[in-house]
C-alpha cells in the first residue's frame, strides 16, 4: 500500500463535503469555523475548504459530480497535504462514477473520514492508498469544549508522527449524550461515564496480523457489486473493521449484511474482525449474538473477534489506518499498528 507523507506545522489541509452538504448551511457554518480554528491553532495547519465544500445541502445534493470534482482537485493540488471530510451522509456512492482512481494513486496524501466516507476509503483501497478512518470536521474536530483528549492523541500520533507500534487502547470513558448543533449550545460539552466493558474478545486465540480494511457496515451494501468493493482475494489475511452508524441498524440487518459477506467468501478470507462500540451501546449484546451466530454458521471457521473498539459513531473515537498492518493479540486483548502509516517528508 502507498503511504502518504505525514503532516508538519505549516502544512495546508482541505475540508471537503463529499456526501451531505450541511457544512455550508448558515445554522451550521460555526462547526466549520470551529474545526478550522482548532486545526490551525492546535496543530499548526493552514485550513481551507474545497471550492464547493460550503455550497450547502441543496446544491451539493443535486451535484455529485461537483463533490467528486472537489475531491480530485484536492488530490491534484500539490499544496494540499491532507483532506478532511466534513461529515458523512448517505450519498457518497453517487460520486463513484466521477472519481478517477488513477488520480488518487498518483497523488497520495492523507485522507480522513468515516461513516458514509467508507465509500471513499474503498476508493483509496482500490487505488492502493492507506487512508484514515475515525473522525470528521463537523463532529469530532468541532466537538463542544474541545477535541476529546483520546481523539486528539490518536490524531497526533497517526498523522504527525511515526506511528509504528501505536497501540489502539480502549478509552476508559464513553458518552451517550447528544447535543444539538446550535451555537447557543457551544458551552455544553458531552457527558462522559466510565466504560465498564473495555475490549471484549468474543472468539479466537494467539496473535494474528493483517492489513486493516472495512468501515461502516451500513454502507457496505451500497458499495457491494461495484468496482471498489473488496474482493475475497483482496481480503485474504486482512483484519475487517465493522462499525455501525447513528441509524442503529437492527440486529436482523446486521445479520443479513454479515451473511452477505459470508456468501461472498469474505469472512473465510479474513484473519480477524474488530467491531466498533455501537452508538449509545444500542444493540450492544444483540450485535455480539448475531456476529457469533453467523460465524458459527460457517463450518470450520474459527476467527478472532475483538469487540467494543472506540471507532466510528460512538464517543470518543480514535483514528485507524486502513490498508496498514495491525496485530491483534487475543490473550492481551491489544490492537497494535505494526508499521508507520505515514512517511517522513522527502526534501527536494
Amino acid at each position: 500500500m502507498i503511504k502518504p507523507e505525514r503532516l508538519y506545522p505549516g502544512d495546508r489541509a482541505a475540508i471537503v463535503s463529499l456526501s451531505w452538504g450541511g457544512l455550508g448551511e448558515p445554522k451550521l457554518i460555526h462547526r466549520y469555523l470551529t474545526a478550522k480554528k482548532r486545526l490551525e491553532r492546535d496543530f499548526g495547519l493552514i485550513v481551507e475548504p474545497t471550492a464547493h465544500a460550503l455550497s450547502g445541502e441543496k446544491f451539493l445534493g443535486e451535484h455529485p459530480e461537483i463533490r467528486a470534482r472537489d475531491l480530485i482537485a484536492a488530490f491534484r493540488d500539490p499544496r494540499i497535504k491532507a483532506v478532511f471530510c466534513a461529515i458523512g451522509g448517505d450519498d457518497t456512492i453517487r460520486t463513484l462514477k466521477y472519481v478517477d482512481l488513477d488520480v488518487l494513486r498518483q497523488n497520495p496524501k492523507i485522507f480522513v473520514g468515516y461513516s458514509d466516507s467508507t465509500i471513499n476509503h474503498f476508493m483509496m483501497q482500490k487505488a492502493g492508498l492507506i487512508s484514515f478512518y475515525g473522525i470528521s470536521a463537523m463532529c469530532e474536530l468541532a466537538e463542544n469544549r474541545g477535541i476529546n483528549p483520546y481523539t486528539e492523541n490518536a490524531l497526533r500520533a497517526m498523522l504527525f508522527e511515526d506511528s509504528s507500534g501505536f497501540e489502539v487502547r480502549p478509552s476508559p470513558v464513553w458518552s451517550r449524550s447528544h447535543i444539538e448543533w446550535d451555537e447557543n449550545n457551544n458551552d455544553r460539552g458531552l457527558e462522559y461515564i466510565p466504560d465498564t466493558h473495555g475490549y471484549e474478545l468474543l472468539s479466537g486465540s494467539g496473535r494474528v496480523r493483517g492489513k486493516l480494511i472495512g468501515g461502516c457496515l451500513d454502507v457496505f451494501m451500497m458499495a457491494a457489486g461495484t468496482k471498489i468493493f473488496p474482493t475475497p482475494r483482496e481480503c485474504r489475511g486482512a483484519i475487517l473493521l465493522l462499525e455501525t452508524s447513528e441509524d442503529k441498524p437492527s440486529p436482523e440487518l446486521f445479520r443479513y449484511t454479515l451473511r452477505n459477506l459470508a456468501a461472498q467468501g469474505i469472512l473465510r478470507a479474513l484473519s480477524a474482525i474488530i467491531v466498533g462500540k455501537p452508538q449509545d451501546e444500542t444493540y450492544y449484546e444483540e450485535y455480539k449474538k448475531e456476529l457469533l451466530g453467523v460465524v458459527a454458521g460457517e463450518e470450520g471457521l474459527d476467527i478472532p473477534i475483538l469487540y467494543n473498539v472506540n471507532i466510528g459513531h460512538s464517543a470518543p473515537v480514535g483514528l485507524l489506518a486502513l490498508g496498514a498492518e495491525y496485530e491483534l493479540d487475543c490473550e492481551a486483548k491489544t490492537l497494535t499498528l505494526r508499521e508507520s502509516a505515514t512517511l517522513p517528508r522527502t526534501l527536494n
